[in-house]
């Protein structure tokens, strides 16, 4: 389980090829804090740390998490958010974030404001049922409010210091993929509710 609240940025040190996958090698600050088998969200992914060297760690992204992330546009330099997994004893800061990316979206616009910045992102609408105004979403790993709703789009409002904390001001350009994790919470309600309507 995780919060989406973004730990550091790292970087995407090396990429390998594994038959339908991919390892990749990321550098962080963390790094040498970690062991083998310990979680880490990556963009909002949630990955098995195989290997720890110094300053780098190394994660295994199968054909599930390829097809449903933006994983296959990662090359070494990439900037990506970090977030480990939340101790039993830590500060829930964020919201219930799972780290298994729904879908990808992308980024169709920026307005900056004096102090802040609105990103519209288009969804598919299939997933529009767990979106609610001020609701919770999860872009790229980081717990987000949903500023402003359509049927197909949201607008998030990032504040200076998510800004600078994260890899938006250099992933987030127009027409750029994001990783999308709707609220944990929504997604039960409405298949309660969807099983409950075909229940006799």
């Amino acid at each position: 389980m995780f919060t989406g609240i973004i730990e550091e940025v790292g970087r995407i040190a090396a990429v390998e090829e594994i038959g339908g996958g991919r390892r990749f090698t990321i550098e962080a600050a963390f790094a040498p804090e970690l062991r083998p088998d310990q979680s880490v969200a990556v963009n909002g992914a949630c990955q098995t740390v195989v290997a720890v060297d110094g300053s780098t760690f190394d994660v295994v992204a199968v054909e599930e998490t390829l097809s449903k992330t933006t994983f296959d546009t990662f090359r070494p330099g990439t900037l990506v958010n970090l977030e480990r997994a939340m101790p039993p004893t830590g500060r829930f800061d964020g919201h219930f974030v799972q780290g298994h990316v729904d879908a990808t979206g992308r980024i169709m616009g920026v307005e900056a404001l004096d102090t802040s910045w609105l990103y519209r992102v288009r969804f598919d609408p299939r997933f529009a049922p767990y979106l609610i105004p001020v609701g919770s979403i999860t872009i790229d790993g980081i717990s987000l409010t949903v500023a402003r709703l359509g049927d197909e789009e949201l607008t998030v409002s990032i504040i200076p210091h998510t800004y600078e904390k994260t890899a938006i001001a250099q992933n987030w350009k127009p027409d750029a993929a994001v990783n999308l994790e709707f609220d944990l919470i929504g997604k039960y309600v409405v298949r309660s509710l969807s099983v409950s309507a075909k229940v006799p």
